[in-house]
């Protein structure tokens, strides 16, 4: 389950008061009841989200848990009981049963290695120490276009003479960085993991900033006095616009779904915001006749 931030749900700091968390809350509520945002799809899952982050928050208990055990708060108890089989440990065995949930922990020290990070920040480095040897980690980076970060895919690469064939979820930001378990560097038969830093390629026609896309689209002065309908370039291919009587310079409009896809998330998108440029075209006489008397009107 991926890691959803609390606070930043609710729009405050970890120092936040009760009461600050509880006006928070009731905000955040009213902004995006789904009752009240009947034409936004994501209305209803980020109402979820906020539910969630305040019956966490508002919890003194459940709030503790979760400022020292972020994303796993709620193995809290585990977690701690394991800490204290640490403590009076004595022989280097380990009893990860109570991690059912996480896979087969079991006195299993290559399975346990997906929380050894976690667990050396709970008991010290000497738990990193116990567990047996294994290749290094290898770092690798990979160079994809915003096409393609926009669509689930998969791509060969090779590192150290080895090809290897991963598949890219749609979504994927730059900077990214992804964990292949198993593909790194070997020791005694047992290998590192592989970490994948994605980069992602400029794109002359949008710039993405998060979920969002924006474009310039520059259109004639006649259609922006008058109305009409103009042609937007979108990722997947065009849409239509109209553009209303007396549209100005600058403004911007808002195709909704038209963005980058939410990572991991299936069907929900960002939007695709669009700034109207103007090109003022060269009048020829009887043009610039009409302008005058325009001109003259206006006054």
């Amino acid at each position: 389950m991926a890691f959803i931030d609390y606070y930043k749900i609710l729009g405050v700091g970890k120092s936040a008061t009760q009461e600050e968390i509880r006006k928070a809350y009731r905000k955040q509520a009213k902004r995006f009841h789904p009752d009240i945002n009947k034409d936004d799809p994501q209305a209803k899952e980020r109402f979820q989200e906020i539910n969630e982050a305040n019956e966490v928050l508002s919890n003194p208990e459940k709030r503790k848990k979760y400022d020292e055990y972020g994303e796993h708060w709620q193995h809290a108890d585990e977690f701690e009981a394991q800490r204290r089989q640490y403590s009076d440990n004595t022989d280097g065995t380990y009893d990860f049963g109570g991690f059912g949930g996480f896979g087969d922990f079991s006195g299993n020290r290559e399975n346990a290695s997906g929380f050894s990070d976690f667990f050396e920040q709970l008991f010290g480095s000497g738990f990193r120490q116990r567990q047996a040897p294994r290749g290094k980690d290898l770092q690798a980076t990979l160079t994809i276009t915003l096409q393609e970060a926009a669509t689930e895919h998969k791509q060969t690469f090779t590192i150290n003479n080895e090809n290897i064939r991963i598949n890219i979820p749609a979504g994927i930001s730059d900077g990214q960085k992804i964990k292949i378990k198993g593909r790194g560097a070997e020791l005694n038969g047992a290998r590192g993991d592989l970490y994948i830093t994605f980069r992602i390629e400029p794109d002359k026609r949008f710039i993405r900033k998060g979920n969002d896309l924006y474009t310039t689209l520059t259109t004639d002065l006649y259609t922006m006095l008058s109305g009409g309908t103009v042609i937007v370039p979108t990722l997947t291919g065009s849409a239509k616009v109209t553009i209303k009587p007396g549209t100005q310079p600058d403004s911007k409009l808002r195709l909704r779904g038209q963005g980058m896809p939410e990572y991991k998330k299936a069907g929900v998108c960002g939007d695709l915001i669009i700034t109207l440029k103007v090109f003022l075209p060269t009048l020829n006489k009887k043009q610039q006749e009409i302008l005058e008397k325009l001109k003259e009107a206006a006054e």
